[in-house]
């Protein structure tokens, strides 16, 4: 179980009831079935097939609780405009002369590549509650960056 809030856009958590919904209705029967015809095959001790789809079953398992818990704990953000970055907030920044797009997103949306960055992240709690012409110091293990954020969407 989560310890707090999972912040998700509108899109993730769609995307995490539909995911829920295909390892329960899809999933889970096909897993049974798998289960079901290594029995048949007689000897459970060395069947391959029988202990591959136990653990196929474990691993969905195992999702379908986490997902239930960040959806039991959603708290849905929508893209804020202008104002304070916050969660949700699109933003543009700059350290020195290179100029990078940000997305605040909750833990389970981060994809720093995209410049997805969560709201727990070092350099993403750094940014919450700064707004337009403020710089933002962020300590990296390559020492102290200071971004100045540019515009927020």
């Amino acid at each position: 179980m989560t310890d707090g809030p999972t912040y998700l856009s509108s899109t993730a958590l769609l995307e995490l009831k539909k995911e829920l919904e295909r390892r329960i209705k899809v999933l889970r029967p096909e897993i049974s079935q798998k289960i079901g015809d290594a029995k048949e095959m007689g000897d459970l001790s060395e069947n391959f097939a029988y202990h591959e789809a136990r653990e196929q079953q474990a691993l969905n398992e195992t999702r379908i609780i986490n997902i239930h818990d960040m959806l039991v704990n959603a708290v849905v953000v929508d893209e804020k405009k202008g104002g304070q970055i916050g969660v949700g907030s699109s933003f543009k920044a700059r350290l020195g002369k290179l100029e990078r797009a940000f997305e605040i997103v909750g833990e389970n949306e981060a994809n720093p590549i995209e410049g997805k960055i969560s709201n727990m992240s070092p350099i993403g709690n750094a940014f919450l509650g700064h707004s337009v012409g403020d710089f933002v110091e962020v300590s990296a293990p390559s020492g102290k960056m200071e971004y100045e954020i540019l515009s927020i969407e």
